[in-house]
């Protein structure tokens, strides 16, 4: 489904398009799928690349041009995944900050590297929920002598 820019997208004016969005998209997952961290994630969980990135251009499409093209629910699909952990979310972030600093403009790839940081931050925090984990780290009180 296309769906037009809202006229206020922040996509706009950093100059993204949906040209923009795919280039991105493809670049980034062609290096997620050979990176030795990330690979075996992706690999377990996704059978069929094609509609993975079309899903992926169409959540991009959302972020930052608002379209409304992206139907999905990335919190259940990345809380769903026993072996998701903060050292693949740093990896992500890397591989992702990378490729939007190398195939985007800067005024792009600052709206892109920012909102990925925001989207990651999130879905941590979700997925440390759904798996009952705490939030911030506990308190202890200094023992005698310290």
């Amino acid at each position: 489904m296309s769906r037009d820019p809202h006229p206020m997208a922040p996509g706009l004016a950093a100059g993204i398009t949906d040209d923009t969005i795919h280039t991105l998209v493809h670049a980034f997952y062609h290096r997620v799928r050979r990176d030795p961290d990330l690979a075996p994630v992706f690999d377990a969980a996704i059978d069929d690349w094609a509609p993975h990135l079309e899903k992926m251009c169409a959540f991009w499409s959302s972020v930052v041009l608002m379209t409304g093209r992206y139907k999905g629910t990335p919190m259940q699909t990345h809380a769903a995944l026993p072996h998701i952990g903060a050292e693949h979310f740093t990896r992500w972030l890397e591989l992702f900050r990378t490729t939007a600093s190398e195939v985007c403009a800067p005024p792009a790839a600052a709206l892109f590297i920012d909102r990925a940081e925001r989207i990651a931050q999130s879905l941590q925090l979700g997925i440390a929920l759904h798996r009952g984990e705490s939030l911030v780290p506990e308190l202890r009180a200094p023992t005698s002598g310290q």
